[in-house]
């Protein structure tokens, strides 16, 4: 009878216990859920250092220093396939640059002139610069998925900017020589420019149609006109 008393507390008491270890065992929970934006939308602000270069120089025009340049803003992207590769992007931002050359900036009962700097001469400083506002409108490719955001890229498109200060300086031992707003700048200026890398290093080149200078702008009866070309670094964010 001792054995069958045992035997039935035993199998009594052990569910009990039973039931406690696993109340106490750590539970095991399913794994997170990873919410994916199947509508996401990529590179919506920008931001870029150029290197300036200038196009078409009459004879005598040279370049000299390190002329920069620097670009930001905000563009709306709008995938139009399924996929989201490909997309177009209108926006809005603003532009700085500065072209460090030869070519003397003056004025003449308000009417700018242009010459060569003296050879021989020097001079700490001779330059124009431009601020602009820019509406880049541009068609993008690129490899996206909505769990990375590391891809290739290839955007390209045009650029329309317009000029809202432009400025030219002329520093020497004798000399300081500024000309604000320019009338012969081309105000509005247009450019077409491409942009291509993976993840966070872009290389960016633009060219700019349309020229600095209209038609009233000479230097030794030759027509000035300057077309920029800019080529640096673009980096994007969301």
């Amino acid at each position: 009878m001792r054995f069958l008393y045992a035997v039935i507390l035993v199998l009594v008491v052990s569910p009990v216990f039973a039931q406690e270890e696993a109340e106490k065992a750590p539970k095991t929970l399913p794994p997170p859920m990873i919410n994916v934006d199947s509508l996401y939308r990529e590179d919506q602000f920008y931001a870029g250092f150029t290197y300036n270069r200038l196009l078409n120089r009459p004879p005598g025009i040279s370049q000299n220093k390190f002329s920069s340049g620097f670009t930001a803003g905000f563009q709306r992207d709008m995938p139009f396939n399924k996929a989201r590769t490909w997309a177009f992007a209108p926006g809005l931002g603003v532009s700085y640059n500065k072209y460090f050359q030869n070519m003397l900036i003056s004025k003449v009962d308000e009417v700018a002139q242009y010459n060569l700097v003296a050879t021989g001469v020097q001079y700490q400083k001779n330059k124009f610069e431009q601020v602009l506002i820019d509406v880049p409108l541009e068609l993008r490719w690129r490899t996206s998925v909505p769990e990375s955001h590391k891809f290739w890229r290839i955007y390209s498109g045009i650029r329309v900017s317009y000029a809202v200060y432009s400025r030219s300086k002329y520093v020497d031992g004798n000399y300081n020589i500024k000309v604000a707003d320019n009338q012969d700048f081309n105000r509005l200026q247009v450019g077409a420019y491409l942009v291509w890398g993976y993840n966070t290093w872009n290389f960016y080149a633009h060219y700019g149609i349309t020229p600095f200078f209209d038609s009233s702008a000479r230097l030794n009866g030759a027509l000035v006109e300057l077309n920029p070309l800019r080529l640096g670094l673009m980096f994007y964010v969301l």
